[in-house]
Formats: C-alpha cells, sequence, structure tokens
C-alpha cells in the first residue's frame, strides 16, 4: 500500500524541505564567510612583498641611469637632421 496523502504529511514534507533549504543556505553562508576570512587574510598578511631599504635604492638607481639615457637619446634625436 502507499503512502496516504494526508494533511500532517503535506505539512511534514514542507518543513523537511524548508530543513534542507536552510541546512543548504547555512552552508552556503559558512564557504562564504571562509572565503571573505581568506581573502581578508591574504591581503593583510601580505608581507612577503614588502621591499627592503636596499631594493628601493637599486630601483631608484636603475631609474635614475634609465632617466639618464633617455634623455641622451632625446638630445642626440634632436641633433640628428630628419630628412
Amino acid at each position: 500500500m502507499g503512502r496516504k496523502n494526508t494533511l500532517t504529511r503535506f505539512f511534514e514534507d514542507i518543513v523537511d524541505d524548508t530543513k534542507d533549504f536552510v541546512d543548504d543556505l547555512i552552508d552556503r553562508a559558512k564557504d562564504a564567510e571562509e572565503n571573505v576570512k581568506d581573502t581578508v587574510t591574504d591581503v593583510v598578511d601580505d608581507d612577503d612583498d614588502k621591499q627592503s631599504p636596499a631594493d628601493v635604492a637599486a630601483l631608484q638607481a636603475s631609474l635614475a641611469q634609465l632617466k639618464a639615457k633617455v634623455e641622451e637619446l632625446t638630445a642626440l634625436s634632436a641633433k640628428t637632421p630628419t630628412k
């Protein structure tokens, strides 16, 4: 004999489906919360990317050399006659 459709069974199905739905929402919220926490931790804990003063000085020296070379090439191109 099959399952009888009664009013109490109907409400039981609604409650069970609602419980499953809420459980899924909570699981997704937990996953989202964990992802946000991981992202914030990654952004805040970014100590590996900080440059030392020696690295910054070396970059500034390279930039100064590059700037001097560009100025030299610009001066040479200004002296070169165009056809």
